[in-house]
């Protein structure tokens, strides 16, 4: 865990470490493979779902970081979010509440009501939070939280799910649970979207359509900006903000080709919207 206070190109001062995170002045420091974080965290404020922790990337020089830090790869630093709600069981510490996936599309059904009784579980979750989710993991091919047995697409032998035995469990949906389903104790209701890298080089035939399962609307100004044609020029603009990011990766020339990625995803979820007569909903002012 980095200190945001100190200076990337600096020593970080000691101080009072609990105390300075406690207050959000806090950032975890990730492994350079998830610099795609950054991006998505682009993304995330792009579509208007503000949903993702503030993700910058930033090259290491403090003698107080191990060297693997520090040999000039540029890494993500997350922000540290104080006041995230953890589960206590020490076996379940990466969610706010427990949700198996046979629970989770019971609670997506269209009679169920919008917050769901509050004694079933993540019941101050609304619908909505669930479809701004389904939304931003297609585009990302983010897996691990709704499906991270890989059972919406045929996994190759060398993935994480079926090294871990994982895939196997698909044959029994009644042991499938969701992960990293978190919410800030601040604001309950809201999804906390974190480890976003997703799979940038997921193949366009393999797309993981159980992603959005369940789910029969989206928001509609999200879907508005992915139908503008104008989705890879505003993550230009947004993504040239982080001069770090922009730099490593080869400015627009080395990072079109991954918006070109996600620009073909949007139009894939598009036209599943459209196929399925999925319906859009406007954001409700806060």
């Amino acid at each position: 865990m980095g200190d945001a206070k100190g200076d990337a190109k600096g020593d970080v001062t000691p101080a009072s470490p609990e105390g300075d995170c406690q207050d959000g002045r806090c950032g975890l420091i990730k492994r350079p493979g998830d610099l795609y974080e950054v991006l998505a965290f682009h993304l995330d404020r792009v579509l208007g779902l503000n949903r993702s922790l503030p993700a910058v990337a930033r090259r290491f020089t403090s003698r107080l970081l191990p060297y693997s830090y520090t040999d000039g790869a540029p890494r993500p630093i997350i922000w540290w979010a104080p006041d995230l709600q953890h589960l206590e069981d020490a076996n379940n510490d990466q969610n706010s509440c427990t949700l198996g996936w046979l629970q989770y599309q019971e609670m997506l059904q269209p009679h169920r009501p919008t917050l769901v009784a509050g004694d079933a579980p993540c019941s101050s979750i609304p619908h909505s939070e669930w479809s701004r989710l389904a939304l931003f993991d297609f585009l990302l091919q983010v897996h691990d939280r709704l499906d991270r047995y890989c059972c919406g697409f045929q996994p190759d032998p060398s993935e994480p799910c079926v090294e871990e035995m994982l895939h196997e469990k698909c044959r029994n949906p009644a042991e499938l649970v969701l992960v990293h389903i978190l919410v800030r104790r601040s604001a309950p209701s809201r999804l906390v979207f974190i480890d976003n890298a997703g799979r940038p080089q997921h193949p366009e035939e393999k797309l993981n359509f159980r992603l959005l399962q369940g789910i029969d609307s989206f928001p509609a100004a999200a879907v508005a900006t992915l139908r503008s044609g104008r989705l890879q020029s505003l993550l230009l603009e947004s993504l040239r903000l982080d001069r770090e990011l922009w730099e490593s990766q080869g400015g627009a020339g080395g990072l079109r080709p991954l918006l070109r990625t996600i620009d073909r995803r949007a139009r894939v979820l598009l036209r599943h919207i459209r196929e399925h007569n999925l319906t859009l909903f406007e954001d409700s002012p806060r």
